[in-house]
């Protein structure tokens, strides 16, 4: 079984039960540079691995980018 999620604008199926932790794997992003808010609150990264995803939960996923 599957839910339906908005990641940064774009609908997204992901298995039921599955965390933060998993859809950041999935779009195969280092979770260690990442910040995700789920429904506009900024969940800590510590919480990523249990915090788990309900059908139409919103996602802002934001990576940190190096350079100069």
């Amino acid at each position: 079984m599957s839910v339906q999620i908005i990641v940064n604008g774009e609908r997204k199926s992901i298995a039921d039960g599955a965390t933060i932790a998993t859809v950041i794997d999935e779009l195969g992003l280092q979770p260690r540079y990442v910040g995700v808010e789920v429904n506009l609150e900024l969940i800590p990264r510590e919480q990523h691995h249990d915090h788990q995803l309900q059908d139409g939960d919103q996602l802002e996923v934001v990576t940190l980018v190096g350079g100069g």
